[in-house]
């Protein structure tokens, strides 16, 4: 009241302002989180109860940041350097960058019945790449229910190769730990040649590449296949990307048999057919961000390299565990080509179409990409004396979050290992954040006269 009074004596004394509070985009909070995820896993792997042998810090860091980006790239033996602990840090830093820090976040405020308020809901959404909040917190739960199930069928179908040859307790820890890797697309696997030793067995390579393109479809994806069950049901981004993914799949497996078959290196040194089919398409699949393999990737031929390159930057689906431009933004792209070509002003595919906008969209996150990945190769070209194809083939690696390597993973420096943590996070974050400010309107203040522009 006393100081109403002394306003009123004073008409000119304007009312106290307010602090304004400054709030940031729910992708920077998640980046934020990210990298504190990141460095709180370094911190763990450089406990004692985590190391098989000493390794220092930035060993420790590089593997989290491989970890929480789901990527795969390593510079230490996942099976020998780390303890069973170590080991199971690693399930969670994956678990946790696969699904999405938010998704574990909402469930653990679930679980212990606290509210979960619109900041939570903002960032969630962020974290899913939804629209809208409404039904986030059912879409989790549908997530996790249908994760564990995925998870939990994977970890069964893979102990039955696993326990006979290495025991109950070894057997199912390590099905265990390729299912995690496998599913979440995180590519560490606990020999240092990978899977090699199951190329020629069918039921591995059925149920791992099955569980990296389920992983790398998108989860809304599988919660539209979940709800309606028909094809005639599902939205147009489920069609594209099932479309979309199924094409990718065919083409890749077709040219890694055609153009390996007589490589002595990979699939000629097999003799049996139906081994190199069964090896030809689990190469093509693991390029979707999974990052395991049954074949030595540092013995494939260039042409297949550069396949390689192409196909871990498209990488998955939007709302994954995968990595790239995604499989949306590359069919698009080729729908807004066809609509040049045919003289349209919309794109159109099974009976909708997408307008200009969402061209333009696509324009933006491609060359963002394209460019971080040639600005990242001439880098590590001028710091590091190495094969341009092998270089080239490690930065699509990390922005991809894929984890394949032709060897150049040990031989970096510093600099270079500090290069790809950067387009590990780039890749996994980095795409989520630029998707924000692209999906987030701004109206112009000034409008100019139009030009033109001779292309071609």
């Amino acid at each position: 009241m006393l100081a109403e009074a002394r306003r009123r004596k004073r008409p000119w004394a304007a009312p106290t302002a307010k602090p304004r509070r400054i709030g940031l985009p729910p992708p920077f909070i998640l980046a934020i989180l990210y990298a504190s995820l990141i460095v709180g896993g370094a911190g763990l792997l450089m406990t004692p109860w985590a190391q098989a042998r000493p390794f220092g810090w930035s060993d420790a860091f590089f593997t989290a940041a491989s970890a929480v980006t789901v990527t795969g790239l390593v510079v230490l033996d996942a099976g020998s350097d780390f303890t069973p602990f170590g080991h199971a840090v690693l399930m969670a830093l994956f678990q946790a960058g696969g699904l999405g820090l938010m998704t574990f976040a909402v469930l653990l405020l679930s679980a212990l019945g606290l509210p979960i308020g619109i900041s939570e809901r903002l960032f969630l959404r962020a974290d899913l790449a939804q629209t809208s909040v409404a039904d986030l917190l059912r879409l989790v739960w549908i997530l996790v229910k249908f994760v564990v199930v995925v998870q939990s069928v994977g970890i069964a179908l893979l102990c039955i190769v696993f326990i006979p040859e290495m025991g109950w307790i070894e057997g199912f820890w390590f099905a265990s730990f390729h299912t995690a890797s496998a599913f979440n697309s995180a590519g560490f696997a606990m020999r240092t040649d990978s899977l090699a030793d199951w190329v020629d067995h069918p039921l591995i390579n059925v149920v791992v590449p099955a569980l990296f393109i389920i992983g790398g479809i998108g989860f809304s994806v599988i919660t539209d296949v979940w709800r309606t069950r028909r094809w005639k049901a599902l939205s147009f981004h489920s069609k594209i990307m099932l479309a979309g993914s199924a094409g990718l799949l065919v083409w890749s497996v077709a040219m890694f048999a055609i153009l390996e078959w007589r490589n002595p290196e990979t699939l000629g040194q097999i003799d049996a057919v139906g081994t190199k089919l069964m090896a030809s398409w689990f190469q093509a699949a693991t390029t979707r961000s999974a990052g395991l393999s049954t074949l030595d990737v540092a013995g494939l031929r260039d042409e297949t390299a550069l396949m390689f390159i192409s196909l871990m930057l498209i990488g998955g689906g939007p709302t994954s565990t995968a990595g790239g431009i995604k499989v949306s933004t590359f069919v698009v792209m080729l729908m807004a080509v066809v609509a040049f070509f045919k003289r349209r002003d919309t794109l159109h595919a099974f009976g909708r179409s997408l307008g200009l906008e969402e061209a333009l969209k696509v324009l933006a996150l491609t060359m963002m990409a394209l460019l971080i990945v040639m600005m990242s190769t001439f880098a590590l070209l001028l710091s590091h004396d190495g094969d341009f194809v092998d270089i080239a083939f490690e930065v699509a690696s990390a922005f991809g979050t894929v984890g394949l390597s032709r060897g150049f993973t040990s031989e970096l420096d510093g600099f270079g290992r500090g290069l790809i943590v950067v387009l590990m996070f780039v890749g996994r974050v980095g795409p989520l954040t630029l998707g924000y400010f692209i999906a987030t309107r701004v109206a112009a203040r000034i409008r100019y006269p139009s030009a033109q522009v001779y292309l071609g």
